[in-house]
């Protein structure tokens, strides 16, 4: 069994949009139709945030369960893995189910990449993007969140369910506040 990886959150780096770029064309090529949108989520896609040295990726696609799915992943060489779910904000009233994605672990040949398969439409999806669209919007939004996350690797570098145990409801704070801000300026993803 390996042991989990160190976390470690350094500055920006310019390359980050490039390296999702290139990930994004091995996508399209692989997954074809199936994907409705490919979309650079998470630290890594905001402009100045400190972050984890891993792309986010977000496959938009129709249907969780298309049959093309998989097989275009293990073309690359991903991996499915058992992450069936993301976070549930508290206070969320809608189904559990809306929350349901797919995850892929990308080869071992590849730059650190998640590999994050949501259905357009739904919450989960929505909630990604959002978030990255007002963490480029605010930067004191974005400065504090990367004053949380430097902490947690400080505090948590080898305890990944400690960081993402106060990672996940400091996301569900900022995302109050992405809200409004998306009622405010007419936001849609």
């Amino acid at each position: 069994m390996s042991a989990t990886p160190r976390i470690v959150v350094q500055p920006y780096d310019e390359q980050w949009p490039a390296e999702f770029a290139a990930v994004e064309a091995l996508l399209h090529d692989a997954l074809g139709e199936v994907v409705v949108r490919i979309d650079h989520i998470g630290s890594t896609s905001v402009p100045g945030l400190a972050a984890k040295d891993i792309i986010d990726v977000q496959v938009g696609v129709a249907d969780l369960d298309d049959p093309r799915l998989v097989p275009g992943f293990e073309q690359l060489g991903a991996t499915a893995t058992d992450i069936t779910t993301d976070h549930v904000p508290p206070g969320d009233q809608g189904d559990p189910a809306a929350w349901e994605k797919r995850y892929f672990r990308c080869p071992a040949s590849w730059r650190p990449v998640h590999l994050h398969v949501r259905a357009t439409g739904r919450p989960n999806h929505r909630y990604a993007l959002l978030f990255r669209d007002y963490l480029r919007h605010s930067a004191p939004a974005a400065a504090a969140y990367a004053q949380v996350k430097l902490a947690l690797a400080r505090l948590h570098p080898d305890d990944v369910t400690a960081y993402y145990d106060v990672k996940d409801p400091v996301c569900d704070l900022v995302m109050d506040a992405a809200e409004r801000w998306a009622t405010d300026v007419g936001w849609s993803p």
